[in-house]
């Protein structure tokens, strides 16, 4: 017996019973960013190898282990994308979409990293990305928060997340800081955990979101990295505030927030939760002003943010979020026997989806007994099943049967059906 194939470890299927909740919140991030005015851009999965070195930095944990990296037959270096961000700049730059102009963009898609699998982390996983370019100012910050927050009160999730803000200042505020924080931890690296003491050489600020008590302990006499802030980063901070404030959108202030890419300056922020376990971010993002400059464009101010959409759906899960109407995908199921029965339900179903497009109808295929149909019907989770035998096809009638409620069944001319299933359905 051969041996079944099956999927990649950390790759996962989606299966017809999941679709819903993954369309609901789809649906739902869709419609919000459209309200606020974002236009949707989509990229390839696969770039150039180089991209995401020069964007994310040849010494992070992205880059030297979690990439998906070959070469392909022209033995050019491709790379499975690990986000977003970085071929959202590519594509805008080169198509001429950030010269002398604003952009409010977003997109959604699988991104790929070579990680441990884990429940809501994998391999292949989905992220919806929001990129604004052009505009420096901290109300453009200020507002891709505010947008997220009407997100998790539409989803429900507004208890369930916590706003973690910070400033890295600029590009120069934070080098000094970096010099301060590496001479101070060059004095006692013996002390540091050994990612951390890796840490040291490539990337230090990440050393102040180590998951080690000792490390964390450690770093209580650090320098702050806000005694190192520019007066522009201190100001923008101090507006980006008070916009949040007077909004009514609650954060904390957590200077070890500093995020994993190299490409970040200025304002950083995370929404975390504690209801899947440990604690977990959900969405993050900042500001990256330098990051088109150092892909080939002109300077550019930008701002962003993703988040993960198999943790957000664990969420919605976990805290039974999602309302029932969600996973019920159909409305009617057309069941016939008898001479003409099939060729009679497929037109009733495409006259009532024509009539009204709203409408959810499946239609029976295949034959078998009224008995049978019957059992499918129930099975699909249909509010209403349609009932169409020789008599109702002669009299133009079809016979309704309530799946769910207690309506008594009744037998009514196909013409009155439109009504009465808006009565009913509504």
């Amino acid at each position: 017996m051969s041996n079944k194939i099956q999927a990649i470890r950390g790759m996962n299927d989606l299966l017809p019973a999941q679709s819903p909740v993954w369309q609901y919140l789809e649906g739902t991030v869709k419609d919000l960013l459209a309200s606020y005015g974002y236009d949707e851009i989509r990229m390839p999965i696969v770039e150039q190898t180089a991209l995401f070195k020069r964007s994310i930095g040849e010494v992070t944990d992205i880059v030297e282990k979690e990439m998906y990296t070959f070469e392909d037959r022209n033995g050019d270096s491709l790379t499975l994308r690990p986000e977003g961000t970085a071929s959202c700049v590519r594509a805008c730059e080169e198509h001429g979409l950030l010269y002398n102009q604003t952009q409010r963009l977003w997109y959604t898609g699988p991104m790929f990293r070579h990680e441990r699998p884990q429940k809501g982390r994998y391999r292949q996983f989905y992220q919806v990305g929001v990129e604004t370019f052009g505009i420096a100012t901290p109300d453009i910050d200020a507002e891709l928060i505010l947008l997220t927050a009407r997100l998790w009160a539409q989803l429900g999730l507004s208890d369930s997340v916590t706003l973690q803000l910070n400033t890295l200042g600029s590009n120069e505020a934070r080098a000094r800081y970096r010099d301060a924080l590496v001479a101070y931890l060059s004095e006692r690296k013996d002390q540091l955990d050994e990612d951390s003491q890796r840490r040291l050489e490539s990337n230090p600020l990440r050393v102040l979101d180590s998951k080690n008590p000792e490390t964390q302990a450690l770093l209580t006499g650090a320098p702050e990295l806000h005694d190192y802030l520019d007066d522009e980063s201190r100001a923008d901070f101090t507006q980006l505030r008070a916009i949040l404030d007077a909004a009514g959108v609650k954060y904390e202030i957590n200077q070890r927030l500093v995020r994993g890419l190299d490409y970040y300056c200025k304002t950083v922020f995370e929404w975390v939760t504690d209801k899947l376990g440990a604690q977990g971010t959900v969405c993050a993002g900042g500001r990256y002003d330098g990051l088109v400059e150092q892909l080939g464009g002109k300077p550019t101010p930008a701002v962003g943010f993703a988040m993960g959409v198999e943790r957000l759906i664990l969420m919605l899960e976990t805290l039974e979020l999602i309302p029932p109407q969600v996973m019920q995908t159909i409305d009617l199921y057309v069941c016939g026997v008898g001479e003409g029965a099939a060729m009679a339900s497929l037109l009733l179903a495409d006259e009532l989806r024509e009539a009204q497009p709203w409408l959810r109808v499946q239609t029976h295929c295949g034959g078998g007994s009224f008995k049978s149909q019957m059992k499918k019907a129930d099975k699909s989770g249909a509010l209403f099943a349609l009932l169409l035998g020789e008599s109702e096809i002669a009299a133009s009638q079809v016979t309704v049967k309530d799946l769910r409620g207690g309506l008594e069944q009744a037998t009514i001319p196909q013409a009155e059906l439109p009504d009465w299933l808006t009565e009913h359905l509504n």
